[in-house]
């Protein structure tokens, strides 16, 4: 599924064919370069969407925002519990508005990025309408042909993301959990978890313990290797984490001055040259980091004219 103009470039969307029902696994943006492109898509495959479920890894409008075009009547939409809330509520101004007021308290320069804010991708091409989802959480089973889906909960990219697999074959579809050759963005959300970036490590800890020969991922290439790919993983956030302190120094700074320090696998020269929703995302990972230091007693935290600021203990 083609994403225009974003840096992940495109979403891998799979459909696995049932005698009775087929399965759906994510669906793109609310936008026609991928509505056109499902469509075609299933077409080319011989499938109805009248018997196709749809699963729902997690909330990010990349992987969700076309199930108001996708779905219909008599169809199931999965989803986890947590996720499926959080993307209804994404549909009201006021979750944007609290989500941007949330990222400003950590030095995100709301006054002179705020209205262009809400040309965002993640609320531009987000769903139409809200949805009544069929919610799965840990251990739950889905068919689909010859396949058996287990549920695995695995939260931390975002508060309610969950993977499928497959233990007869040994597949996972891991959405956003684990990616290949680019690391999952690991953010704070408002009214999220206090430290996203601990419970991520620990998902995939829990991944880790599992028999597993083939991920399909959410984007990119598949993974053979799911235990090496983790060990890489854990490496890239501890440099990460190892990162942010030397940042800080000696000194006194908020999540977007931390976030302007770090070297980003992207193709901008400096910092001014990020474009707004990258910024927005680096800014994201940036406090997920400095929350996590945070709980491991590394940093501290403080409020100074409105402004949640960090510095080392």
């Amino acid at each position: 599924m083609p994403l225009p103009g974003n840096p992940l470039k495109a979403l891998n969307s799979y459909f696995i064919r049932g005698r009775d029902r087929s399965l759906l696994i994510d669906t793109g943006f609310n936008r026609e370069e991928c509505r056109t492109a499902l469509f075609k898509g299933l077409e080319s495959l011989g499938a109805s969407l009248d018997k196709t479920d749809i699963f729902i890894t997690h909330m990010h409008a990349d992987h969700c925002g076309l199930v108001s075009a996708a779905a219909r009547e008599k169809n199931t939409v999965y989803c986890g519990e947590v996720d499926s809330k959080r993307i209804n509520w994404s549909l009201s101004q006021n979750f944007w508005k609290e989500n941007y007021a949330f990222t400003g308290s950590y030095g995100f320069p709301l006054q002179e990025f705020g209205a262009a804010l809400f040309k965002h991708p993640a609320q531009k091409y987000n769903l139409d309408r809200e949805h009544d989802f069929s919610i799965v959480g840990e251990g739950d089973v889905l068919e689909a042909g010859d396949y058996r889906f287990v549920v695995v909960e695995t939260p931390g990219h975002t508060p309610g993301h969950i993977c499928l697999y497959e233990p007869d074959k040994k597949i996972l579809f891991s959405g956003d959990h684990i990616l290949g050759n680019i690391t999952p963005n690991i953010t704070m959300f408002y009214k999220g978890p206090p430290d996203p970036l601990g419970q991520y490590l620990q998902s995939l800890d829990k991944i880790d313990r599992m028999d597993i020969d083939l991920v399909l991922p959410g984007h990119r290439q598949v993974i053979k290797d799911v235990h090496k790919r983790i060990a890489e993983l854990k490496h890239h956030y501890e440099k990460r984490l190892n990162e942010v302190l030397t940042i800080l120094g000696d000194e006194v700074m908020s999540a977007f001055q931390v976030a302007s320090g770090i070297k980003w696998d992207l193709t901008y020269t400096s910092w001014d040259q990020f474009p707004l929703d990258q910024m927005w995302f680096a800014t994201g990972e940036a406090i997920s980091h400095l929350e996590h230091l945070r709980q491991q007693n590394k940093v501290q935290r403080f409020e100074r004219d409105g402004n949640l600021l960090f510095e080392r203990i």
